[in-house]
């Protein structure tokens, strides 16, 4: 059996703790202010992966300074959103300095020498492990630089801003990621416009919408089964075969992207996978932040989804904390919150000081 490392819980905030199926940094300093983070495991193995960076964006010392987050929401396994959370970040650093800037074309040629990557292993591995071509994940990023923030998405994991409205007390939620889910509706008329000639591209099965009636997200990194034709055979499994050849990809690894320039209203930046969102609404979520206390938000809101979960099962959540992982996967999702505070005094500072950090959610799942 994987089991999660047992850490003791101690009080100082700087340090990463564990309660049982539970990972949590109550709270740490980034270049433009204060983060939490926390991580539920759900299935037998943990496929959520995610990451805070702040410091250098570049692999040289002249070059940009920021912050960079990003929530991996893997399935079929968990090689793909361990492999996003050692690489993308690198790729990224290694393409902005080549580039000598922070810019959409530097974010997307991250995520596409991440792709590239993966699939040269499932090449590799092909006959010793054919199910790494079946193997996936979700991939959301955020980039803070020189005022600006950048959103990229491929997937359906989501980042919702915590605003606040002008002349009132009000905090807003505002979704800056677009999401890739058949379910919805805009996006399986994107995939029938790319695929007119497939009558079978979208799928409904049990009130669930399915690409090609296998999987739900129409963007990832991986999935190499249905981004090349050559994996679609022996020995990949049967389940994951299509009947017939495909000669163009039918997921797309590349993200949409967001570009905001960060205002003094735009208080925090909830990112988090799926499994958060299938239990609370954007604005829950933003409530929650603005209303309690910064250390340990990050757990509070993946306890308040849980919360939601075990009520919908009409049972207690001290009941639901007692399910083991692989049971637990019928209850709720594998989970991971990083909230990101702005501070509007330091976005629009010159110069940036402090030492880098870099942290990793998920990565101690063994």
């Amino acid at each position: 059996m994987v089991k999660p490392c047992w850490r003791p819980c101690v009080e100082d905030d700087a340090t990463e703790k564990v309660d049982g199926l539970l990972w949590y940094k109550n709270l740490g300093n980034h270049v433009y202010g204060e983060f939490s983070m926390a991580v539920i495991q759900a299935n037998s193995l943990m496929e959520d992966q995610s990451q805070l960076e702040s410091g250098p964006l570049s692999s040289t010392n002249s070059g940009p300074q920021g912050t960079f987050v990003g929530v991996y929401d893997g399935h079929g396994g968990t090689e793909a959103s361990k492999f996003i959370n050692h690489n993308v970040f690198s790729n990224f650093k290694k393409i902005v300095s080549e580039q000598q800037d922070v810019s959409e074309i530097t974010i997307k040629k991250a995520f596409a020498s991440t792709e590239e990557g993966f699939l040269s292993l499932v090449k590799k591995q092909w006959l010793s492990k054919p199910h790494m071509a079946s193997v996936g994940s979700c991939c959301l990023v955020g980039v803070i630089c020189n005022g600006l923030l950048y959103i990229a998405n491929a997937g359906d994991s989501r980042v919702v801003l915590g605003r606040a409205e002008r002349g009132t007390r009000e905090v807003t939620a505002l979704q800056l990621s677009t999401e890739h889910n058949a379910n919805i509706e805009t996006v399986r008329n994107e995939l029938r416009c790319l695929h007119p000639n497939d009558s079978q591209i979208v799928v409904q099965k049990h009130k669930v919408w399915r690409v090609k009636g296998i999987i739900q997200v129409s963007r990832s990194i991986g999935d190499a089964y249905l981004k090349k034709s050559e994996f679609n055979r022996e020995p990949l499994q049967p389940k994951f075969r299509l009947p017939e050849p495909f000669h163009k990809p039918i997921l797309n690894p590349e993200p949409e992207i967001l570009v905001r320039k960060l205002q003094p209203g735009d208080r925090f930046l909830i990112f988090a996978s799926d499994g958060l969102w299938e239990h609370l609404s954007n604005q829950e979520a933003v409530d929650i932040v603005q209303n309690f206390p910064r250390k340990g938000i990050a757990k509070m809101l993946v306890k308040a989804a849980l919360r939601k979960a075990a009520k919908k099962r009409e049972m207690r959540y001290t009941d639901l904390k007692r399910i083991e992982r692989g049971v637990r996967r019928h209850f709720h999702d594998d989970i991971s919150v990083i909230v990101v505070y702005i501070d509007s005094h330091l976005i629009s500072r010159s110069s940036i000081g402090g030492h880098p950090l870099s942290i990793r959610g998920g990565s101690h799942y063994i």
